[in-house]
């Protein structure tokens, strides 16, 4: 672990009214992702080229800095096909339903590094999106309020009459690595499915091990601070693989089956993956940080569309509103605007 204290990272939640009745799949946040993508390029792209890699813009268009990084020649730890985003999109609670006129559309994303610099660019794509029609159907919706969701509590931080954004922090303090500081047991309940592979396939919970989940975590964290921020949270990767293999850990996680459809590939695709309680005890002080990351990076394939997500808690017996660290329990607080007009 170097020796950065705080890492760049925000969560914000989404507002919006219905005007035509918008179709949620059974999970939504590949469909968020797709219209996201599309409306952030319509809005950054200046030279229209078709791909992104031939762009002579392209190391300074925010479109490819946010939806589609371009991944390095060479690295230390692996060959790279695609970076990891500087984005992670929370959709709606799980379930297909259609949301009528005048109802509400919430849902989150956690921006990352360099991608929030680009918020008010951000709001707007989304604006974009749901004004030119999002799902089957095409429904639509405006964009009632932005609340940023952090450690103080939450702040209203956007309405587009107003055209503001209000100042609010961007930073998580991180959990040092002392081990007198550090709990000797945390509990992870997976939300949305968890997908950790293996040769190119998802493993089933009795495949999963604690060293493989608290890896992954680290790896994760550290390649978005590496490419999206001030560098990488770790280094002696060969150690920490040795401090996880003596986590001892209690598995209560079941296989959840979903599919979605690829309009890229042009067919569906089963995305599975497990949920459920993941009970971590040992010494963990090497991963706290790691751990309070994951809350906002989530863990696993297709955490920019919100799989992976967990709630963390000290221990089994307590109830996650008691979490280590609380990123979306927010009390309403005022705070002052600065003048980016949207």
């Amino acid at each position: 672990m170097n020796t950065t204290s705080s890492f760049p990272v925000a969560r914000y939640r989404f507002e919006f009214e219905v005007r035509q009745p918008i179709r949620l799949p059974d999970y939504a946040g590949s469909m968020l992702r797709g219209a996201f993508g599309h409306a952030l390029r319509q809005l950054a792209c200046m030279t229209r080229q078709k791909d992104c890699a031939a762009c002579p813009l392209i190391a300074s268009c925010p479109y490819p800095a946010v939806f589609a990084p371009p991944p390095p020649t060479s690295h230390r730890l692996q060959q790279f096909s695609q970076l990891p985003v500087p984005y992670v999109i929370e959709p709606p609670a799980w379930g297909s339903r259609v949301l009528a006129e005048g109802e509400t559309l919430i849902f989150h994303q956690v921006l990352i590094g360099k991608a929030l610099q680009e918020l008010p660019l951000i709001i707007l794509a989304w604006r974009r999106a749901f004004a030119r029609g999002v799902g089957a159907g095409d429904g639509t919706a405006d964009l009632r309020r932005v609340i940023h969701c952090g450690d103080a509590g939450e702040h209203e931080i956007h309405r587009p009459e107003i055209g503001t954004i209000a100042t609010h922090a961007q930073t998580v303090v991180l959990k040092g690595t002392d081990d007198s500081a550090t709990p000797g047991a945390a509990v992870l309940h997976f939300e949305t499915p968890l997908r950790l592979q293996h040769n190119g396939r998802a493993l089933p919970p009795d495949k999963l091990q604690a060293r493989t989940l608290l890896m992954a975590l680290t790896r994760r964290a550290s390649l978005l601070a590496e490419f999206h921020a001030d560098g990488p949270l770790a280094s002696d990767f060969t150690k920490l693989s040795t401090a996880a293999a003596l986590i001892r850990e209690e598995k209560r996680l079941t296989w959840l089956d979903w599919t979605r459809f690829s309009s890229r590939q042009k067919q569906k695709m089963s995305l599975g993956g497990v949920i459920g309680t993941w009970r971590l005890e040992g010494p963990l002080a090497p991963f706290a940080p790691f751990l309070q990351l994951g809350e906002w990076l989530h863990v696993g394939k297709e955490a920019s569309f919100g799989l992976g997500q967990y709630q963390l808690a000290r221990d089994r017996h307590e109830d996650t509103s008691d979490s280590l660290d609380k990123p979306r329990d927010c009390q309403r607080q005022v705070s002052e605007t600065q003048e980016l007009n949207l």
